[in-house]
């Protein structure tokens, strides 16, 4: 079973992957952690986060749909393109809140009752900069012993991103009474305003 970050952890890494930029353009982020609707859905709650989008990375446009993706034979990962002000969030507390709430990055090609390549854990990233951040952000964590297996989460260079249909978009706000999203979602939004008070806004 999975532990959860502790208090002592959560302290930590937050205080190692803090710092804001003073004036920066915005920046771009593109994470995969299962079913595409609860990430989008915890982002949207991110002070700073300027706008997100569900897609589909990994694979190639012309089999950038929902059908072909669901196949789990694209190269696709049901993913989120974030963009952010990185003066008033960094990529870093991203990465920190992908990880300790927005899905479980220790379920190898699942997340929940997801199962496929479509649902792994990855990180697209757009520079050798996102890499070595993310990298190092995985090495504290398994260092830490916060979760209880390794993290599994591939990183992976950011090639193109494909919106998803518009039925997708904004789908926990357009159907917040349904069943997934009551009992697969709401509960990420719900803790990180519990964990992390400082990042998150009531939109």
């Amino acid at each position: 079973m999975r532990r959860i970050f502790s208090t002592t952890v959560f302290a930590f890494l937050l205080f190692m992957f803090s710092a804001v930029s003073a004036e920066a353009a915005d920046e771009t982020a593109v994470f995969a952690g299962g079913c595409f609707w609860g990430v989008e859905a915890v982002f949207e709650h991110v002070k700073g986060v300027k706008s997100v989008v569900s897609g589909y990375s990994g694979g190639t446009k012309a089999t950038a749909n929902y059908e072909m993706v669901s196949s789990g034979e694209t190269g696709h990962a049901e993913a989120v393109k974030i963009v952010f002000d990185p003066a008033k969030v960094t990529y870093q507390q991203l990465l920190y809140v992908f990880f300790a709430v927005a899905h479980d990055p220790t379920q190898l090609n699942y997340q929940g009752p997801d199962h496929g390549t479509q649902y792994r854990s990855a990180i697209f990233y757009a520079n050798e900069d996102q890499k070595n951040m993310a990298k190092a952000f995985i090495k504290a964590i398994d260092s830490s012993k916060a979760l209880s297996d390794p993290v599994v989460t591939k990183l992976e260079p950011l090639k193109a991103f494909y919106d998803a249909e518009e039925y997708h978009q904004d789908y926990m706000r357009k159907n917040p009474n349904d069943r997934y999203i009551v009992v697969h979602d709401k509960p990420k939004v719900e803790a990180l305003k519990a964990k992390f008070p400082e990042l998150y806004e009531d939109n």
